[in-house]
C-alpha cells in the first residue's frame, strides 16, 4: 500500500508500506479522508517522522477485523478517535479515553490503510459525508468540544480565541454557534477573514494592535470572560492573562512548553483560572453529531482537499497559514 512519510525539512514523500495487520482489539481501516493536524508542524519543519507519518485523523470503511472485535462489521464506514483507553478502568466505562492511565495512541493515518483500535471507532451514519465525519471524530470538532464543556457557564458571553488555526477555528465556529460574542486574533490575514465568515464579530491582526489591550477596547476595558489560547506560543499565553478579565478563565489548547506565569500576578489576585482541554472525550462523540445535525456549519472549516498524491503541496500550504482545515482524499 501506499503511505505518506514525512522525511523531515519540509520534505513529504508517497512510499510504499507493508499491509498494515489487525492485531487483538483492533481493526484495519480503508482510507476515504485524513485531516492534517497543527500538532504534525513540528515534525513536517524538523525531522520529519521516523515510520510513517503523524496523520491522527482519519475516516473510513473496516476491511479487517482483529481477535474479539464485536462492536464493527467489515464494510462499516467509520471515524476514528486517535486515543484508544484500556477498556477495563473506571474512566474507560465513561468513555473519557484521555485520562485512562493506560491509554495508546494511534498514528500513520495518511495512509491507503491504517489500524486503530476497534474501541475508538465511531459509526459514521449514512447522512454524515467524510467530510463532516473526519471532524467529528477527530481534533477538528473534538477540541473545540471539549474545550466548550469547561467554559459551559452561561454567564459567559464573550470569548477571544488567539490563535485561529484549524483548532481555533473550530471554537470560533462553535462559541459563535452557541451564542457567544467571538473575538479572534491572529497574524494571517487569510485565517482572520476565515474567523469572520465562520461567526466573529471582531477580528485583531497582532502584527498591528497590540492584542491585549485591542481585546479590552473590544469589551469595554473589561476582558473577555474568557481567552483561548489555540497558538501554542508562550507570548501569546501572556497575552490571554493580560486581555481576561478579572474572574475570567484561560483555556490552553495550543501545545507549548514552559511559560512565565506569576501565581500572584495572573491568578491569586484578579481570581483568574486556568485549565487545560486536550482532544475530547469518546462520549463526547454524540452531542457532537447532534450539533452538527442542528446546523453546525463543520464543513465550512474546510478550505481545501488534495489526493493523497499531492500531500506535499497539503503541507505546505497548511504550514503558511494559508488554509483552514485540510483534507487528503483517498477515494473519490
Amino acid at each position: 500500500m501506499r503511505i505518506i512519510r514525512l522525511d523531515g525539512n519540509e520534505i513529504v514523500t508517497v512510499g510504499d508500506a507493508p499491509e498494515p495487520v489487525a492485531g487483538p482489539g483492533e481493526v484495519v481501516i480503508a482510507t476515504a479522508v485524513s485531516a492534517l493536524c497543527g500538532s504534525e508542524l513540528h515534525s513536517y519543519r524538523t525531522d520529519g517522522v521516523a515510520q510513517g507519518n503523524s496523520g491522527h485523523e482519519g475516516a473510513g470503511r473496516v476491511i479487517q477485523l482483529g481477535e474479539g472485535v464485536t462492536n464493527l462489521t467489515v464494510g462499516q464506514r467509520v471515524g476514528v478517535s486517535a486515543i484508544a483507553g484500556c477498556g477495563a478502568c473506571a474512566y474507560c466505562a465513561k468513555g473519557q479515553y484521555t485520562w485512562c492511565r493506560q491509554l495508546r495512541f494511534y498514528s500513520s493515518m495518511h495512509a491507503e490503510r491504517f489500524v486503530a483500535a476497534a474501541n475508538a471507532c465511531h459509526a459514521l451514519p449514512d447522512d454524515v459525508p467524510w467530510e463532516a465525519g473526519v471532524l467529528l471524530t477527530g481534533d477538528g470538532l473534538g477540541v473545540p468540544y471539549h474545550t466548550s464543556q469547561k467554559i459551559a457557564s452561561p454567564e459567559i458571553t464573550t470569548v477571544a480565541v488567539f490563535g485561529v488555526g484549524p483548532v481555533g477555528l473550530g471554537s470560533v465556529l462553535l462559541q459563535s454557534y452557541l451564542g457567544r460574542r467571538v473575538i479572534a486574533v491572529d497574524r494571517s490575514d487569510i485565517r482572520l477573514e476565515l474567523a469572520q465568515r465562520l461567526g466573529a464579530q471582531a477580528v485583531v491582526h497582532a502584527d498591528q494592535a497590540t492584542p491585549a489591550d485591542a481585546v479590552r477596547e473590544l469589551t469595554n476595558g473589561d476582558g473577555a470572560d474568557v481567552c483561548i489560547e489555540a497558538a501554542g506560543r508562550p507570548e501569546t499565553a501572556l497575552a490571554c492573562f493580560d486581555a481576561v478579565r478579572t474572574a475570567g478563565t484561560v483555556v490552553f489548547n495550543g501545545e507549548q512548553g514552559a511559560v512565565p506565569l506569576s501565581p500572584s500576578d495572573h491568578f491569586i489576585r484578579r481570581d483568574v483560572t486556568a485549565v487545560g482541554a486536550w482532544f475530547y472525550h469518546f462520549s463526547e462523540y454524540p452531542a457532537m453529531l447532534a450539533h452538527y445535525r442542528q446546523g453546525l456549519r463543520l464543513q465550512e472549516l474546510i478550505t481545501d482537499q488534495f489526493p493523497f498524491t499531492e500531500a506535499a503541496t497539503a503541507y505546505a500550504q497548511f504550514a503558511a497559514g494559508r488554509t483552514g482545515k485540510v483534507l487528503l482524499r483517498f477515494t473519490d
